[in-house]
């Protein structure tokens, strides 16, 4: 997702520097190529060559040392950067960016480029409460940089509140947003994901192998694409993505009660969930104790909330998964048509690599006009950016 990207990744002095380790590996398994910049303070904290190690790039610090033979460092840097991360950006590295001070390496580099800019601040939280702080950090924003909000908790200082260094994988997933162009911009959009379940007892259930991966990761890149994200989720283990609403819910029925209650102020909906077809007809109010060698359940049919949207979906986009274990095309091509789906994606779960409960997959889009696209292996994430390049098209279209 960042493959072939230049990012510079700015360090300043904080306890939080040691979080940052884990951001450069992050970033540079997703593909980039990053160079950092680590300030004098910065270095008392974590060595240069930490982070040497993982970029495989050399970390500048001195602003008057040459990049190359005739190039100046901090332009260097400053022309070939696809983004700049401030990370962890203190007050006093914001106060000077803000007040347009160069006198190192890092801010003399930030002054220079025309790239985008996303500062992380982490810092005590009397210092983020500050209103001389507050209004450097609105001036910032207000000109165009992007500011992640820190996280509250307990401080390295001992204080609880604002002003801890948000997790490493919510920085990269800023940045991916912000390198991501916004082609979603005005597009509402409704997914659904992972499994349900169907109470017998207060300790068991029916339910699936579903992790809501998929669902996941198309929630996360619509909402790097722009979208406004509404995500009703079943029972997983996932973290929720940034910047994207979740409603958690645990039965076919709350499902069904959710999607409909948000409906109307969607464009799109996709039903990347794994909805239970049957549900006990009745929950035992007691756990159900073992005795005769055999138990038999009464089931009765869910609500087909698929179906039902079919029928009430006007002039939104709605699209549909298949996981099958046999005659994938012909249960897909009838979903599709019987469901009145704009798309479906199907997937066979018996193939290596595709299916349940891991990051990758192996499906096809079946369009409503009878065209079929075939992907080859790739992970959920691509997946979900393929998909969303068919749903733009078809949400212009209906616009």
């Amino acid at each position: 997702m960042l493959q072939g990207k230049n990012i510079v990744l700015g360090v300043s002095g904080g306890i939080a520097v040691y979080k940052v380790v884990e951001l450069l590996r992050l970033l540079t398994k997703g593909g980039a190529n990053v160079h950092v910049i680590m300030t004098k303070n910065a270095q008392e904290f974590v060595t240069p060559l930490t982070f040497q190690a993982l970029s495989g790039n050399p970390v500048h610090t001195d602003l008057f040392s040459l990049y190359q033979e005739q190039e100046i460092g901090h332009i260097s840097l400053a022309d070939r950067a696809d983004l700049f991360i401030l990370a962890p950006a203190t007050a006093n590295l914001i106060g000077k960016v803000a007040h347009g001070l160069a006198d190192d390496l890092l801010t003399t580099s930030v002054m220079a480029t025309k790239a985008p800019v996303l500062i992380v601040p982490a810092m005590n939280s009397n210092m983020y409460e500050n209103p001389i702080y507050q209004k450097n950090q609105k001036f910032l924003h207000d000109n165009g940089y992007h500011i992640m909000e820190p996280v509250t908790g307990s401080l390295a200082c001992g204080w609880e509140g604002q002003g801890k260094l948000p997790a490493p994988e919510a920085i990269f997933a800023a940045a991916v947003s912000v390198l991501t162009p916004k082609d979603l911009l005005g597009c509402r959009i409704l997914v659904t994901a992972g499994p349900t379940r169907e109470e017998i007892d207060p300790v068991r259930y029916i339910s699936n192998y579903s992790s809501g991966k998929m669902g996941f990761a198309i929630a996360a890149a619509a909402q790097q694409r722009g979208a406004q994200v509404t995500l009703v989720a079943g029972p997983t283990n996932l973290t929720v993505p940034v910047g994207v609403r979740c409603l958690p819910i645990f039965s076919a029925a709350e499902m069904s009660s959710q999607v409909f209650g948000h409906l109307e102020e969607s464009d799109v909906v996709i039903k990347a969930a794994a909805v239970a077809d049957y549900r006990p007809v009745s929950r035992a109010p007691q756990k159900v104790k073992k005795s005769a060698e055999q138990l038999t359940l009464d089931l009765e049919k869910n609500t087909d909330i698929l179906y039902s949207l079919g029928q009430k979906k006007g002039n939104k986009v709605l699209v549909g998964f298949a996981a099958e274990s046999e005659r994938l095309m012909a249960h897909a091509a009838d979903k599709l048509q019987k469901k009145n789906l704009d798309l479906i994606v199907a997937n066979d779960i018996t193939r290596e690599g595709a299916g349940f409960d891991v990051d990758t997959n192996i499906v096809r889009f079946l369009h409503s006009d009878g065209r079929v696209e075939e992907l080859e292996l790739m992970s959920k994430v691509q997946v979900a950016q393929q998909l969303l390049s068919h749903v733009r098209v078809l949400w212009k279209a209906k616009k």
